[in-house]
């Protein structure tokens, strides 16, 4: 399979350490004096656009969105118990935020389910708030764009499964 063929323009993708984004297009461009084909991915959550070479997608993680049957794996994590690890919350920290950058909805969705906060349970701190808010629009903005959903409705899903853990 060649790669150029891997992603067409309007399709959605997830690149690991940014999350879902949208092909806008090839483009060619001279870069040290090599002609390169570019994915233009534009991230609108963050208002970012990344040039992926094409020869090199497969390579840095971009891949096409989750299929139903992996999402209901992921969705299916939110309604398990916590696994929070009594190691410091340093080294914890550097799993969740390797699970996250991983791209793997599975992985994202365990952060999500750890670090989810409930009620009777102290305060989480920053680092924790954070972690979790990064898990939890990664998985939000994929089920959104699997779903053909808004992000608010995707929301909604995830917090019903939460809860009803």
């Amino acid at each position: 399979m060649r790669e150029e063929l891997a992603f067409a323009t309007g399709d959605y993708v997830v690149y690991p350490t940014h999350g879902v984004g949208k092909v806008m297009g090839i483009e060619s461009r001279e870069i040290a004096g090599q002609e390169l084909q570019l994915f233009v991915i534009a991230f609108d959550r963050d208002r970012m656009t990344l040039r992926v070479p094409v020869n090199k997608a497969t390579h840095a993680g971009l891949r096409r969105l989750s299929t139903r049957k992996v999402m209901e794996s992921a969705l299916g994590k939110l309604r398990g118990r916590a696994r929070v690890k009594k190691t410091m919350w340093s080294r914890r920290a550097q799993e969740y935020e390797a699970k996250i950058n991983s791209g793997d909805p599975v992985s994202i969705a365990e952060v999500v389910r750890d670090l989810h906060p409930n009620v009777g349970q102290p305060d989480q701190s920053f680092s924790e708030r954070q972690i979790y808010e990064a898990a939890y629009d990664r998985l939000v903005c994929e089920l959104a764009a699997l779903d053909g959903i808004d992000k608010s409705s995707a929301c909604e899903k995830l917090e019903g499964l939460l809860t009803a853990a």
